[in-house]
């Protein structure tokens, strides 16, 4: 097996089940403009959430060798589902690998709400995750927040596609409900939904809706890769001679995830169709 790379130089490798975490990806070129990049959207897969654990777990840790065979210093798991079936596996297969991986941002929204409900919009299979609710348990213990959990079907689907109005009929499906319950603050707990934050503003504001505040956690992951990556002194340098790339893989169309990279973040890398070694 391939071992990750020590070298400042080398990529850092981000994935996702699909064009999700781009949204992340955005935050990591914000923060880090001099590092390598390595994208992988297993769309071919998508989505995570309606899989079991152990499939999903399995699928990650496919994805995670394709990206230690390319070089790869650190993995952002750029995905909440995967986070919470597979960050565990991944960190035991690679002690020695930084890895980071995507969590709801229940803290924050929990220290911002002033109604004390929060509404948390995810796949299934984040909201039915020990992790996920022994990290609700202990916010709710400390804050006295209470977190009405909404599972969005279908969503991740709609927002693959590019289908604006199936996104919108869902997104009020899913959205209007929390806000009758009184939630004022919406955590965004899959990296698609920031893709789509403006059709959610204009859910909530139809629904006559104020001051509600949407919390996404594409900073934090940003901020603990940072540290990661400094404590283990693999940040790159700038090097005027060697400006820092990004290229992408999938497992689904080149075609469409180079329309997704122009249209979501107006950027265009090579990008190439792979089956990370998974028949």
């Amino acid at each position: 097996m391939s071992t990750p790379s020590s070298s400042n130089d080398a990529p850092v490798g981000v994935f996702d089940s699909g064009l999700g975490g781009l949204s992340i990806l955005r935050h990591i070129r914000a923060a880090l403009p001099d590092e390598h990049l390595i994208y992988v959207a297993d769309t071919g897969f998508a989505p995570y959430g309606d899989k079991a654990e152990h499939v999903v777990a399995e699928r990650s840790l496919a994805v995670a060798r394709f990206l230690v065979e390319r070089g790869a210093k650190a993995i952002v798991v750029a995905c909440n589902t995967a986070t919470v079936s597979a960050v565990k596996v991944l960190r035991e297969h690679f002690p020695n690998l930084p890895i980071v991986g995507v969590e709801p941002g229940l803290k924050p929204a929990a220290a911002i709400t002033r109604s004390g409900k929060v509404g948390v919009l995810a796949t299934a299979r984040t909201l039915e995750g020990s992790k996920f609710l022994q990290l609700r348990d202990q916010i709710t213990e400390a804050t006295g927040a209470a977190f009405l959990l909404q599972p969005c079907r279908g969503l991740v689907d709609r927002i693959e596609l590019g289908d604006t109005a199936g996104t919108r009929e869902l997104l009020v499906r899913y959205v209007t409900p929390l806000l009758e319950q009184g939630a004022d603050t919406l955590v965004l707990g899959c990296t698609h939904y920031p893709l789509v934050r403006a059709s959610i503003e204009d859910v909530i504001a139809s629904a006559g809706a104020h001051d509600v505040a949407l919390v996404d956690t594409g900073d934090a992951v940003t901020r603990q890769l940072v540290r990661l990556l400094d404590a283990g002194h693999l940040l790159r340098t700038a090097r005027p001679d060697a400006p820092a790339s990004l290229e992408a893989y999938t497992s689904a169309s080149a075609t469409a995830l180079s329309a997704a990279f122009n249209g979501l973040i107006g950027i265009d890398p090579p990008v190439h169709e792979t089956t990370f070694g998974v028949a």
